[in-house]
């Protein structure tokens, strides 16, 4: 048993209970996935992160779900770095952290925290019918074709008419399990639902629905939201460089990031993805190296 810090961080908000919390466990990244896995279970966040020392970065970072590791992640990037900042650990307004899905690059703007996300992969296009029985809406709620896209990590981009279908859509479970059978070498993927009209004052307005162990909605969704706008510039239905991507309102955990294109709509070289994070809780956790059978 070991003693570490950890930070708890609202991501993307500038206030408490809002964007999209996320735990930091300083100097943890050595430790299993199983007992990783067991805590994020145990704060009931979506995801938490672990840090640790990088042979080829500044630092590592290693991303967990309730129930399994994965390659990146937006808003516990966001959280992070939040927290890194909070404890003096960064002394420079660049920052490079080595994840699973390759070197982050990092800028810090005053209070912003900028994320460079990867040149985005257009993976296959999605059956719409399919998509829409999955968030339980009918397929003429959908208004371009779904698609496969990641900055990082994998969702099917769906573009909803408006925001009434956006607030009726309900994870279908039976669905969703039929729509990962056909992507099974990706990965565990969600629709990631959007509108090109923003809640409050941004430009579009997004939400996550999740399915268990996961808290069954996601507040803000970083690595998304990087996807989302590669989509948008891709398929000409966003005009602006940067815009503003809003999410979690409906949850009352309002959230929002600047979206910035690198690159041309023909040819996306990453997507710069920035927000704020505020850091909620500060204290030590006491995590075994592994798990128990009894634990298991």
């Amino acid at each position: 048993m070991a003693r570490y810090d950890f930070d708890w961080v609202d991501a993307f908000t500038d206030r408490p209970f809002g964007g999209n919390g996320c735990a930091v466990v300083h100097q943890g990244a050595h430790l299993p996935e199983a007992v990783a896995c067991a805590y994020v279970r145990e704060t009931s966040l979506s995801e938490c992160t672990f840090t640790g020392p990088s042979e080829v970065a500044d630092i590592k970072v290693r991303y967990f779900l309730a129930g399994c590791e994965i390659p990146f992640a937006g808003h516990p990037t966001i959280a992070t770095v939040a927290a890194l900042r909070d404890r003096g650990l960064i002394d420079a307004g660049r920052l490079r952290l080595e994840t699973g899905a390759g070197v982050v690059d990092i800028t810090l703007n005053g209070p912003e925290i900028e994320m460079t996300q990867i040149a985005p992969q257009f993976g296959a296009l999605v059956d719409p019918a399919l998509v829409a029985s999955t968030v339980g809406l009918p397929k003429e709620a959908i208004a371009a074709p779904p698609q496969l896209v990641s900055t990082g990590l994998p969702f099917v981009i769906t573009v909803l008419k408006d925001h009434a279908a956006l607030e009726a859509a309900m994870l279908n479970l039976d669905a969703l399990k039929q729509l990962n059978a056909r992507f099974e070498s990706v990965g565990p993927i969600e629709p990631f639902l959007v509108t090109r009209t923003g809640r409050v004052e941004g430009d579009t307005f997004s939400r996550l629905l999740l399915p268990p162990p996961n808290p069954p909605e996601d507040s803000f969704t970083g690595s998304a939201t990087g996807a989302m706008a590669a989509y948008l510039w891709h398929h000409g239905l966003m005009t602006k460089d940067s815009f503003i991507a809003e999410q979690g309102h409906l949850m009352g955990r309002p959230g929002q990031a600047r979206v910035t294109l690198v690159g041309k709509p023909s040819d996306i070289q990453g997507v710069k993805v920035a927000g704020q994070g505020f850091v909620l809780m500060r204290g030590t956790v006491d995590l075994p190296d592994q798990l128990s059978s009894q634990s298991v």
